[in-house]
């Protein structure tokens, strides 16, 4: 089976590479080196660079979307003949989606694997299934083969989940005019500035997560970063709000440097900015209620004049992401991995930040609530003139909900440019592989689909990046230039 949520499924007292060879050895029957270059060999297959290093590295060391990879990789080394496959896909970018799927399609045809995949995403459903099971609390609404069931929906759910996903062939619809302007000037609302975030992996070796990336982010708008996990995207968001001593560079915030603000300048400081964060999990504390973990926001910022006036605050809170009074007296592990992320967004919106940084916010949610969260997100930001940094690997999601988008790849910023223009005229070969692996809700489309895997990816300096220039090459789109080219 692979686990949905793998940073709670992995043993974080263990190596990766052990947790791998446990089941080779026990039911493979490996010895202990066999079993170790099949685990090397099961990280790679799963898109794990430097596969070697990351063999003797602990759960904590990996981000959210190598965790999954890890859980894939436990869960495919005995070459099982069922495989239940919970949400496999969810915390992964569409590169390394598609060379998973494709993976499970091998496996199947060679050892004839049944395989039952659980998932929320319809376009995985269009390209993996020969048939469709779509659940509504807990019974069976609507059955049939793949291609009748996305032709012709009969339930109305099954058409409300179909009608929710967007896709990436659809226009974007026209953003709502701010009812809340804020006047910033010239100035943007954040600059960031060669901003450059390393970390010492031992032995000499130095991952360059974040490496030398500038952009700003202008009042109002919302900025997407995209791009696979690995890519540093939640990195940058989290270096941005200094919850990371940066390397080098600088992040202006309204014109004033963070780096420079002590400790207590910079509490006050993060009254104005907020993070939902890609686990929810991992990030809410199981030994409190729900009423405590949102509630706290409010106490440390000064916000809850009151008893009764906190509690109201709480529900209104848990109203607006879909949840209900009765469970702020529960605690999270109560609650499903959509509905914890759901608290977590409660808890970010507590203090009513102008700038909020989304990692990953949608990911462990159905498409239907996805849709919900994001018209949340943008009638707020209508109303209070918000400022987002919305970090996703869902590219279909990410042209509808941002002004601009930026592409990662291994720490850098390869393209940069408006939402429509970056997916009608994609210029850097990256950014093309990332568009040609979404998967889209039609089974037809999907059949005639053939897997990309770019030959680039194995370099040490893939697309040739540490000596690109980022030039503008049309009107607000910058693209990495190999050589300056």
């Amino acid at each position: 089976m692979i686990f949905q949520d793998p940073m709670s499924s992995l043993n974080p007292t263990m190596r990766i590479g052990k947790q791998i060879e446990e089941s080779l050895i026990k039911h493979r029957k490996m010895g202990r080196s066999e079993a170790r270059g099949e685990a090397i060999e099961m990280l790679r297959m799963v898109g794990i660079p430097n596969a070697e290093t990351r063999y003797s590295q602990y759960p904590h060391e990996f981000s959210g979307g190598m965790r999954q990879r890890v859980m894939i990789a436990i869960a495919l080394a005995c070459r099982p003949s069922l495989l239940i496959a919970d949400e496999p896909t969810t915390a992964l970018d569409v590169t390394i989606q598609a060379q998973i799927l494709n993976q499970m399609k091998v496996l199947q045809k060679e050892l004839g694997t049944s395989i039952i995949l659980i998932t929320h995403d319809l376009g995985v459903v269009a390209g993996m299934c020969d048939r469709v099971v779509v659940m509504k609390d807990g019974e069976i609404v609507e059955t049939g083969t793949t291609e009748e069931l996305f032709a012709n929906p009969q339930h109305p759910y099954t058409v409300k989940l179909l009608n929710a996903l967007p896709r990436l062939d659809e226009k974007k619809k026209p953003k709502p005019v701010p009812l809340v302007k804020r006047a910033e000037g010239d100035v943007p609302l954040l600059q960031v500035k060669s901003l450059r975030q390393h970390f010492d992996l031992g032995k000499g070796q130095i991952l360059k997560a974040v490496n030398n990336i500038s952009f700003d982010i202008r009042a109002g708008e919302t900025l997407g970063i995209v791009g696979e996990s690995g890519s540093g995207k939640s990195t940058t968001g989290r270096s941005i709000l200094r919850l990371n001593e940066v390397t080098g560079g600088e992040v202006l915030y309204r014109g004033i440097p963070l780096q420079q603000l002590n400790r207590g300048e910079m509490k006050r400081m993060r009254r104005h900015m907020g993070m939902i964060f890609q686990d929810p999990y991992a990030s809410l504390n199981p030994r409190l209620r729900v009423a405590d973990i949102i509630g706290e926001a409010l106490d440390v910022h000064g916000m809850s004049s009151g008893k009764e006036v906190r509690q109201k605050r709480i529900e209104e809170l848990l109203d607006m992401v879909g949840l209900n009074a009765s469970h702020a007296m529960r605690y999270p592990h109560e609650f499903s991995g959509g509905q914890r992320q759901r608290i977590g967004i409660a808890r970010t919106l507590a203090v009513e930040p102008e700038f909020i940084v989304c990692d990953e916010p949608l990911s462990a949610l159905d498409v239907s609530i996805q849709a919900q969260i994001v018209k949340l997100l943008e009638e707020l930001q209508q109303r209070l003139g918000l400022t987002y940094m919305f970090i996703a690997h869902d590219l279909s999601m990410v042209k509808h909900i941002s002004d601009r988008v930026a592409v990662m790849y291994k720490g850098k910023i390869v393209e940069l440019a408006e939402s429509e223009e970056l997916y009608a005229n994609p210029l850097h070969d990256y950014t093309k592989t990332l568009l040609a692996a979404i998967p889209v809700p039609d089974p037809k489309i999907e059949s005639r689909k053939k897997l990309i895997v770019s030959t680039e990816a194995s370099k040490a300096d893939p697309y040739g990046l540490e000596q690109s220039s980022f030039l503008e090459v049309s009107k607000g789109h910058w693209v990495a230039v190999a050589g300056g080219a």
